[in-house]
């Protein structure tokens, strides 16, 4: 149903790497694409019991099984496999030989720099973008998609929301929170989710979510690293440079997925979405996910921060391309008011030497050049990210 952007540029790079690392969130789509992109390929999904067991207690049977080449989804579960994938990969020393996708983050990113270093291309997946969605003739609002997020099964299998977001949930905590960490009161750790839910958007503060939540500042900080790794938030930093102004060196904290982010939030229709105090959060955290997707859909690492100092000045997001820096204002009014553009001109003010043009994203219709910045659609949002 869904023609995904990052199947060409993974084809291509099999072509180059002997192992191709596909990493992202779980339901984001990752084996349905890369069996559509290899459909010659044997596949094996190692969350199978059986196919977990048999290359534990036998690795290289295992892998004597596939020595031609396979697609091996969820990998981070046999992790001792990558040393296998090595050794073969060296001595047969053919390209596009592997495919490996992974939902953990962390686990397989180590894995793979200690065992795959040179041999894999890693790539990003994440739920889909506006664009893909385009492509396949969704005519859901903006507001829908707000609602539903980009997980392809909602859509594909016209889920209710609830009932998915529900099951997704409770699913991620039972087995990715359980196997990472060995918490006691998972209650706990799903009103530290929903809170954490209530501040997207935000600068993070440690000690007032520990407070909220009842652990220690430790303890907030290593779960927001598990939903990192679990690829259920992105984390945003500020960009550090000093401009003649004390800068602002805590994170933001936003949903890869806003229909979970609204699941939590207990917003389950369009209609509680418009009235919701946190709509304006909820808008900008989809845009900062469709800029990343841009970027990742095409094989490429962006480098996006924001920008505050301790006067309180801000901007969205900083868009690095070399020494020049791009800055972004989301606003989700539909209406364009020049005080939208106050922002811009600041940054433009302290960083006139690398501050390179801007650019405001809003939830209207119009995308048109107002003096050196660009007022554009969030309709049209992909349309910037491409334009190098």
């Amino acid at each position: 149903m869904f023609r995904r952007s990052l199947s060409p540029h993974i084809q291509k790079l099999a072509k180059k790497y002997p192992i191709v690392t596909l990493l992202g969130p779980r339901q984001s789509g990752k084996t349905t694409l890369v069996k559509s992109a290899f459909p010659k390929m044997p596949y094996v999904n190692m969350e199978d019991a059986e196919n977990r067991s048999l290359a534990t207690l036998d690795p290289k049977s295992f892998m004597e099984a596939y020595k031609q080449g396979a697609i091996l989804d969820e990998i981070q579960r046999t992790p001792h496999l990558l040393s296998y994938l090595q050794v073969h990969v060296d001595q047969v020393n053919r390209n596009g030989m592997y495919i490996l996708t992974g939902s953990h983050q962390a686990d397989l990113h180590a894995a793979v720099s200690q065992s795959l270093a040179g041999r894999t291309a890693i790539l990003k997946l994440f739920p889909l973008s506006l664009e893909e969605m385009s492509q396949a003739k969704l005519v859901d609002s903006l507001d829908e998609i707000l609602l539903k997020g980009g997980y392809p099964r909602i859509y594909k299998e016209d889920l209710p929301l609830s009932n998915a977001f529900s099951s997704y949930f409770q699913t991620y905590v039972e087995r990715d929170v359980r196997q990472i960490l060995q918490i006691k009161d998972l209650i706990q750790f799903e009103r530290f989710i929903r809170l954490t839910a209530s501040r997207i958007g935000q600068l993070v503060n440690y000690a007032s979510l520990a407070s909220d939540v009842g652990v220690s500042a430790v303890t907030i900080k290593e779960w927001i690293s598990v939903l990192e790794a679990t690829y259920i938030l992105i984390r945003l930093e500020p960009y550090f440079e000093n401009f003649g102004k004390r800068m602002i060196k805590s994170p933001k904290l936003y949903f890869v997925d806003t229909g979970l982010a609204c699941h939590l939030l207990g917003i389950e229709t369009v209609e509680q979405l418009k009235r919701d105090s946190l709509y304006g959060n909820l808008f900008e955290n989809w845009i900062v996910m469709e800029l990343f997707k841009s970027y990742y859909n095409q094989a490429r690492t962006p480098h996006f921060y924001f920008y505050r100092d301790v006067s309180g000045k801000e901007v969205d997001m900083i868009l690095q391309r070399g020494s020049r820096l791009i800055p972004i204002e989301i606003k989700s009014s539909k209406t364009f008011s020049p005080n939208d553009l106050k922002g811009l001109y600041y940054f433009h003010a302290q960083a006139a030497q690398k501050a390179e043009g801007g650019i405001l994203i809003y939830g209207g219709e119009k995308t048109q050049k107002i003096d050196q910045f660009e007022l554009l659609s969030s309709k049209r949002i992909h349309e910037f990210t491409l334009n190098e």
